[in-house]
């Protein structure tokens, strides 16, 4: 277990084959792009080998990640009923424009954890899904009301270990063939930010609470 938890792409299923130079190793680094993302996708198979891949609301909670979805849902029945599931997480961080079509590419960061879920109760699955809260609002958590008994009772969490799991990263330019180099074509990088515009307040705000709080602009300065 602690060799797995140093090497993210350490195992024959999760080690990188297409483009390896781009396989990343460090788990500091996993952790980075965990905390910096907002959406990742979980996806498992049914008794009849149908896959499904939901987009889900996630937060990493040290070793593990966290997410939460309805009771009802068949894919957190399946991934609660134990079968094998996949997470991933990808921030698109630009465009690589090459000369050619073939070499033109992107920018990215890209995790996946393979596993089995573990289903959370009582006070953990509270505190999972304020940690949830957290990763996408954080400082929200204590001015919102908390889940009502019915609210906890229709919402599942889930969570998955990160013992299996591989990153990859692609952050250079273009690497044209020698032959395209002298093309009358522009060639480089298009970097892609992620930021938030400006607050829209619901129509039903009532006036004395119309000023927007403070962690909404640290939210709108957070670079991820």
């Amino acid at each position: 277990m602690d060799a797995l938890l140093a090497n993210p792409g350490c195992t024959e299923r999760t080690r990188v084959r297409r483009l390896p130079e781009h396989a990343v190793r460090d788990r500091s680094a996993l952790h980075q792009l965990l905390d910096a993302a907002l959406v990742g996708h979980l996806a498992a198979a049914d008794e009849t080998g149908q896959p499904y891949v939901l987009p889900v609301a996630y937060a990493r909670s040290g070793e593990s990640v966290l997410f939460h979805g309805s009771s009802a849902s068949r894919l957190f029945r399946l991934c609660a009923a134990g079968v094998p599931v996949c997470f991933t997480v990808t921030e698109l961080d630009g465009l690589v424009l090459a000369r050619s079509a073939f070499e033109s590419s992107m920018n990215y960061r890209s995790a996946m954890v393979l596993g089995h879920c573990t289903v959370l109760h009582g006070r953990t699955k509270e505190l999972g899904l304020r940690q949830i809260g957290e990763h996408l609002m954080p400082g929200r958590w204590e001015e919102i009301r908390a889940p009502s008994a019915q609210e906890l009772k229709a919402t599942a969490v889930l969570e998955l270990p990160l013992d299996e799991c591989s990153l990859k990263v692609s952050d250079g330019g273009p690497t044209d063939d020698s032959a395209d180099l002298a093309l009358p074509v522009w060639a480089g990088r298009l970097p892609l930010v992620r930021q938030w515009g400006e607050p829209v307040p619901a129509d039903d705000l009532a006036p004395e609470h119309a000023r927007i709080p403070e962690y909404i602009d640290r939210w709108r300065q957070r670079i991820s």
